[in-house]
């Protein structure tokens, strides 16, 4: 049995009282495994910051309950405190002290055991060890990112919340860190990360969730994908003839068959089962196939369908 590092049930928040309360998560259930790295993607006003804060036990949920690490906050908030880390979209740094007495603080408050050695270990790993005593005032957007993404790892937490955490880097320095998440993970880590980098989602998260207060769709990003869209696969043609697409479209796994220029695009399940069935229909016909290949529909669009619909809904 998979074990859940996070386990949340019918949890809401409600902001103020009566007719004037702002409801900003609604009704939210969800697991997250241990080990995972889990996307939450919306838009700004969704209710994800709101979320986060619940889980880590900053901030009181209206109903409903959750659990984190083991401990259910509301009951055992210090022990979530220090069993997750948390990376904030605008991250407060004292601008006055080094980096090094920065991190050196923020461990003192955690009772990290080995300050200078986990200051140096992290400053070291996410390439700041060199501007150590530099103060943070002076550092870039891009380094205090850096520095942020230290001090939300400094007491070794084991799960961890990122709320856009490569948000002002230039690209080299956002590949190490998607590099670095992608090695916490390796290490058994559990990571929530809330971005807008659809790409950057795709490509680290195991699950994501869209949510606009309430959870509009969750699973593996391929898998929202093909349910959204189906899978689309091209053949490409040296002659495109209308008969090519009524000798596949008889196949009862074909959902859709249509020629668009010298092209045939067919939506099916399972291309990989059915492919080399239309293949042979369509040499049958007398078609001269140049070569295949699937039309790859991008998270980004598996979004915008949801939100689309989502105001549709509201509309």
């Amino acid at each position: 049995m998979t074990e859940h590092a996070i386990v949340v049930e019918n949890l809401t928040k409600r902001f103020g009282k009566g007719e004037q309360a702002v409801l900003a998560v609604d009704n939210l259930s969800l697991q997250v495994r241990a080990g995972e790295v889990f996307g939450l993607l919306g838009p700004n006003g969704a209710g994800k910051t709101t979320t986060i804060r619940m889980l880590s036990a900053l901030i009181a949920p209206t109903s409903g309950r959750a659990v984190v690490a083991g401990h259910e906050i509301g009951k055992e908030d210090m022990d979530v405190r220090r069993k997750v880390g948390i990376l904030t979209e605008t991250p407060g740094m004292y601008d006055q002290l080094s980096a090094e007495r920065n991190l050196a603080f923020f461990a003192a408050l955690y009772d990290v055991a080995d300050i200078p050695g986990q200051v140096e270990k992290y400053l070291r790993m996410l390439g700041l060890w060199a501007r150590r005593g530099d103060e943070v005032g002076e550092f870039s957007k891009g380094m205090r990112q850096k520095l942020a993404i230290a001090r939300a790892l400094l007491h070794e937490p084991p799960v961890l919340y990122l709320d856009e955490p490569t948000s002002g880097l230039d690209p080299e320095a956002a590949r190490l860190v998607r590099e670095f998440i992608a090695e916490l993970r390796q290490q058994g880590r559990t990571i929530i990360m809330c971005t807008h980098n659809l790409d950057e989602a795709d490509r680290l998260c195991d699950r994501v969730g869209v949510f606009k207060a309430r959870l509009l769709a969750l699973d593996t990003p391929a898998n929202l994908r093909g349910q959204l869209f189906g899978r689309m696969v091209v053949f490409h043609l040296a002659q495109a003839e209308p008969r090519l697409a009524e000798a596949v479209s008889g196949f009862d796994f074909v959902q859709k068959a249509e020629l668009i220029d010298q092209k045939l695009v067919v939506t099916l399940d399972d291309p990989e089962a059915h492919n080399p069935a239309i293949i042979r229909r369509l040499v049958e016909a007398g078609a001269e196939l140049r070569f295949v290949g699937e039309v790859r529909r991008s998270l980004e669009d598996v979004y915008l369908h949801l939100m689309d619909k989502e105001e549709g809904n509201h509309g």
